[in-house]
């Protein structure tokens, strides 16, 4: 079946261009919030606020919601109290913790006068939770069975209170406020209505932890293929749960970090283009800084081997081959470990059969590349075999020294409770830069006797 066109900027425009508001509501309500929210990034102010009063509440506040935080301020110095309420009321109150996260003190102020009072004591439960943990974004709205129940009476329950919950196709069972089972909407749905919800429930139950850490839970709901995954408190008592697109927004957000930092750059939750020159200088300038002052101790090692240089001017041509090799083969391991440990693949038990398994490809890698790098050197230089040997040697000790610095550093700052990323391209070569004048210095000075 072809796919509706979608409704663009452009023609939003003209729709109100033409004031034709009446036609312009019946597509918006075709249109994806996701999608709508793209097309009004092109609209000026105006145009903004006029398209978005012509939703309905529940449009708006899931438009409210997909919004970036300067739109979202925009709207709101337009909006009226009653209907920024209206907004509110429409909003999970997941969604609004990650919107009041964002938002400046005075916006929060009035966005929180915006909830009634039930509303904002729920939303101060999620705001004291660990930045980054389970707590702080699951959603405490999620439907509850007693066990006792018919499966009759769970479907008349999941009918009149299922609007105003996130999910409904996964329901728990609680005794005291404590999890004991989960029952799916499919099993519900297929079991005879005079059944009792403790006949067909599941008591193997997949949850995590207030405090655990956002990624960890995110990535439970990935391996369990989980629609959601409940939460409790220290006491075993459920308190939410979280559902699987806030999974993928967690996981969105920190691959973005992990990318960040692999290339040097400070983490910013900000887009591309909503971030300033100026912060985004400020984003890259330390880790440059920190990097071009460490390459120090390589100009001090290469002034050491001076007197070598001098004698055989012909080493110095070969300094940036083997730097950047060594670099470019720290790296291949670095991202490969790093996303092993990302996705749970590797651990840092893993480590010697990781070392294990890259030195040999480094041996494989290694020999390779002196073969071929052996005979450019002897084909180009007067077939000198003790230069093409020297050359061919240090290649794989580079390459294999590369390889395990590159797979092993990752592991040790997991370990450490560090970002893995850290230990990504930037550092890794500058390391390595040093360890391979190193190596290199000391194999052609013993070859040459320099």
């Amino acid at each position: 079946m072809e796919q509706e066109q979608k409704l663009t900027a452009d023609q939003i425009i003209k729709f109100l261009e033409e004031r034709n508001f009446k036609e312009l509501k019946e597509e918006l309500e075709n249109l994806h919030p996701v999608d709508l929210v793209d097309a009004m990034e092109e609209l000026d102010k105006k145009q903004r606020m006029l398209v978005f009063r012509l939703l309905s509440k529940e449009e708006a506040a899931e438009v409210f919601t997909d919004m970036n935080s300067d739109m979202r301020e925009e709207l709101l110095e337009a909006l009226t109290d009653s209907e920024l309420k209206e907004i509110m009321d429409e909003m999970y109150v997941d969604d609004t913790v990650d919107v009041l996260e964002e938002m400046p003190a005075n916006v929060v102020d009035r966005l929180l006068m915006a909830t009634d009072e039930e509303t904002r004591k729920q939303i101060n439960t999620l705001l004291q939770y660990p930045e980054d943990s389970a707590g702080s974004i699951m959603n405490i709205e999620y439907i509850s069975l007693r066990k006792e129940m018919t499966v009759a009476d769970a479907i008349l329950k999941i009918r009149q209170v299922g609007i105003n919950r996130e999910t409904i196709y996964t329901c728990y069972v609680t005794e005291k406020r404590k999890l004991i089972g989960v029952v799916d909407v499919k099993d519900l749905l297929t079991a005879g209505e005079s059944r009792l919800i403790e006949e067909i429930m599941d008591e193997n139950v997949i949850y995590a932890r207030t405090l655990d850490d956002q990624e960890q839970v995110a990535n439970q709901i990935n391996k369990y293929g989980l629609v959601a995954i409940p939460i409790l408190d220290h006491e075993d008592c459920m308190v939410g749960i979280v559902t699987v697109d806030d999974a993928m927004l967690v996981l969105q957000d920190e691959t973005t970090e992990d990318i960040s930092i692999m290339a040097g750059v400070s983490p910013n939750e900000d887009s591309y283009f909503g971030t300033s020159v100026f912060q985004h200088a400020k984003n890259r300038s330390l880790w440059l800084m920190l990097l071009m002052l460490s390459a120090t101790v390589t100009g001090e090692i290469l002034g050491h081997y001076e007197d070598a240089m001098a004698v055989m001017p012909v080493l110095i041509t070969f300094i940036p081959m083997l730097m950047g090799t060594g670099g470019n083969c720290g790296s291949q391991s670095s991202t490969l470990v790093i996303r092993g440990l990302a996705v749970g693949e590797i651990e840092f038990k893993d480590i010697f059969r990781v070392l294990f398994k890259e030195i040999r490809v480094a041996v494989v890698v290694g020999l390779m590349l002196a073969v071929v790098n052996g005979l450019r050197i002897y084909i180009m230089y007067d077939q000198n075999v003790m230069l093409a040997g020297a050359l061919g040697l240090t290649m794989i000790a580079v390459v294999s020294m590369a390889k395990c610095i590159g797979c092993v550093l990752p592991l040790l700052a997991k370990k450490l409770g560090l970002d893995p990323a850290i230990m990504a391209a930037p550092l890794i070569t500058t390391i390595l830069d040093t360890c391979t004048i190193l190596v290199y210095f000391n194999i052609v000075t013993a070859f040459f006797h320099l």
